[in-house]
């Protein structure tokens, strides 16, 4: 984020009321919080990706030639 950026969001909470000022810091804690949580999940679904998509190659290839078997959902 540009300073310029920051300069902004500090005199917009500045302006407020100190009891505001930090309710909003803490919603944009948790906000922040859920950005970094999805970064990491893209992350990981990245590097995950090309797995999954040898896996569902190789269900649909098993599908086909016959040797897949239904999941029985009661004995897990």
């Amino acid at each position: 984020m540009s300073s310029t950026s920051i300069t902004t969001i500090a005199k917009m909470l500045d302006s407020l009321p100190l009891e505001m000022q930090d309710r909003v810091v803490e919603h944009l804690r948790e906000y922040i919080d859920d950005l970094q949580d999805e970064i990491r999940w893209n992350q990981s679904f990245q590097r995950t990706q090309p797995n999954l998509i040898a896996a569902a190659r190789r269900a649909k290839q098993e599908i086909a030639e016959g040797q897949a078997t239904a999941m029985d959902y009661e004995q897990l």
